[in-house]
C-alpha cells in the first residue's frame, strides 16, 4: 500500500484519485488555490479527502511515497520541484492509469492533428473491436476510464507532450508521432528538449512494437533510423516504396512489392492535405495492430471532423464559417488557411507562447484578404505582418468583436476562420470554450 501525493485537483486529478479510490489507496490532493472549494472536490471523487493548499510548508511531504501530477503543472514548479527534492517518484496520470489497463495501448503525439487522428483511429478500433476506449489529451482523462478496460481489448489515447514527461513504464503496442514544429517552448525550454519529450513516446517499446512516423518531417525522418521499435512511415509529398503515402487524390499502401489504394480522398469528409496526413496515419496504426484494410476504409469515409478542428459552423450571405479554435501554434493554423476553400478573413491572436508568427504570416498573401487581432499576442503578431509587408489587420477587443469586424469584411464567396495560433488561456478557460463562444457569435449574426 502507498501514499499518493494528486498534484491538481482538475479533472485529471480528480479521475486520478478517484482511481486511487476504487483500488483502496491512500492519497493527498495538493492544489495551489488556497481558496479551492474542497467540498465540491470530494463530492465529485466521492469520499472525504485531505488537503494541502497554496504553500507547501515542512513535513507536508513526509509519508508520501508517489507523486502523480496534472499534465498542467510544470516540472520547474515550486511543488514538483520540492517533490523531486524527496526523492518521491513523479507520475503522470497516464502512467498511473497504464499501469491497471488490462487491454494494448495505441498512443499518439505530435504538434498537430493529435484529435482528430486519435479520433479517426478509435473509429477504426471500436469498428473492429468493441472493446476499444478513447482517452487522454482528448479530454478524457485515462485515469477515469482505465478500470473499464479488458483483456483482448485497445486504447487509443492521445498523449501531449506534458504528459510525456513524467512516463516511466508506458509501452505502446502501436505509437505515432504526427509531427514536430515549435511548440511550448515555454515549457520545454528549447526546440531540442520538445523533440526529445516528443521522441520519449518510444522509449519502452522494442522491436515487438510499432511506431508511425511523418516522413516529410525532417526530425523524424531522421528518428526513424534512431527508434527502438519497428517504424512505418507515412508521406504526403511521395511515394514510398515500404509505408502509406498520398498521390493523385488517393491515399496508398505500399508493402511486400505490392501496392494497395485504401481510397479515394474526395470519399471522405475531411478536407486539406493535413487531414489525409492524419487519414494515413490512423490507417498506418491499424494496420499495424491487424485491422482489415476493408474496416479501416469504412471507418475512415464515415468519420467527420472532430469539433473545434476547422469545424464547418454555417454558411450566411455566402460567406462560409469554420472553427479551429484548437489551432494554438502557427504550424496548425497555416494547414488551417490552406485548407480553406476561398480568400479567408482571420481572426487569430492569444495567449503568449514564445512563438515565432513569421511563418504564419508569410503564408498569408493571395490567401488571407484581412487579419483580425485579439489577445496577449496582437501586437506581436502585427509587428510581424509589418515586417513581413502585409498590412491588412485591424484589432479587436473581445471575440465577439472579431467576429462582428469579420462579418462585415467578408463577401459572397469568402471564408471566415478562426484560427489564433494562439493558445486561449487569459481571455478563455481553454480553446473548447473559444471555439463554443465563436460558434455563438457566428449562429447570432
Amino acid at each position: 500500500m502507498s501514499t499518493y501525493l494528486i498534484v491538481g485537483a482538475g479533472r485529471s486529478g480528480i479521475d486520478s484519485a478517484r482511481l486511487l479510490r476504487q483500488l483502496g489507496e491512500t492519497f493527498v490532493l495538493y492544489d495551489g488555490k488556497t481558496d479551492l472549494d474542497t467540498a465540491a472536490v470530494c463530492e465529485r471523487i466521492g469520499c472525504e479527502c485531505r488537503f494541502l493548499l497554496g504553500e507547501l510548508h515542512d513535513g507536508d511531504l513526509d509519508g508520501i511515497d508517489i507523486c502523480v501530477t496534472s499534465p498542467g503543472v510544470p516540472l520547474f514548479s515550486d511543488v514538483l520541484k520540492a517533490v523531486a527534492g524527496k526523492g518521491i517518484p513523479i507520475w503522470s496520470e497516464i502512467e498511473l492509469a497504464y499501469r491497471h489497463d488490462k487491454g494494448t495501448l495505441v498512443a499518439i503525439t505530435g504538434t498537430n492533428g493529435k484529435t482528430t487522428t486519435t479520433a479517426l483511429t478509435y473509429a477504426i478500433f471500436k469498428k473492429w473491436n468493441e472493446h476499444t476506449l478513447l482517452v487522454g489529451n482528448i479530454e478524457i482523462p485515462y485515469t477515469g476510464l482505465a478500470l473499464d478496460s479488458v483483456d483482448g481489448g485497445w486504447t487509443v489515447a492521445e498523449i501531449s507532450s506534458f504528459q510525456l514527461e513524467t512516463m516511466r513504464t508506458v509501452k505502446p503496442k502501436v505509437s505515432a508521432i504526427l509531427n514536430i514544429t515549435p511548440d511550448h517552448l515555454d515549457r520545454h525550454g528549447s526546440m531540442d528538449g520538445y523533440i526529445k519529450v516528443k521522441e520519449s513516446i518510444t522509449q519502452n517499446q522494442d522491436d515487438s512494437d510499432f511506431c508511425v512516423l511523418n516522413y516529410e518531417d525532417d526530425v523524424l525522418r531522421d528518428f526513424g533510423g534512431k527508434a527502438p521499435c519497428r517504424v512505418v512511415f507515412f508521406s504526403s509529398a511521395r511515394v514510398l516504396e515500404n509505408g502509406w503515402y498520398y498521390r493523385d487524390g488517393a491515399i496508398y499502401l505500399s508493402e511486400n512489392g505490392s501496392v494497395t489504394k485504401l481510397l479515394d480522398t474526395d470519399d471522405v469528409n475531411l478536407v486539406g492535405l493535413h487531414n489525409f496526413e492524419n487519414i494515413m496515419a490512423a490507417a498506418a496504426m491499424a494496420h499495424c495492430a491487424g485491422v482489415p484494410l476493408d474496416i479501416i476504409r469504412s471507418a475512415a469515409k464515415q468519420f467527420v471532423a472532430v469539433e473545434h478542428r476547422i469545424e464547418f459552423v454555417r454558411e450566411k450571405d455566402g460567406v462560409k464559417y469554420y472553427n479551429d479554435s484548437k489551432g494554438t501554434n502557427t504550424d496548425a493554423a497555416i494547414k488551417a488557411i490552406d485548407a480553406m476553400p476561398g480568400k479567408t478573413v482571420l481572426i487569430g491572436g492569444g495567449y503568449d507562447k514564445h512563438a515565432d508568427f513569421t511563418d504564419w504570416v508569410k503564408r498569408f498573401p493571395g490567401k488571407v484578404k484581412k487579419l483580425i487581432l485579439l489577445g496577449q499576442t496582437a501586437q506581436q503578431i502585427a509587428d510581424t505582418c509589418d515586417k513581413v509587408g502585409f498590412k491588412d489587420y485591424v484589432f479587436a477587443e473581445t471575440l465577439e468583436e472579431a467576429v462582428s469586424l469579420a462579418h462585415a469584411a467578408a463577401k459572397k464567396g469568402d471564408c471566415v476562420l478562426l484560427s489564433p495560433a494562439c493558445a486561449s488561456w487569459g481571455m478563455f478557460k481553454n480553446y473548447q470554450q473559444r471555439g463554443e463562444m465563436f460558434k455563438a457569435f457566428v449562429r447570432g449574426l
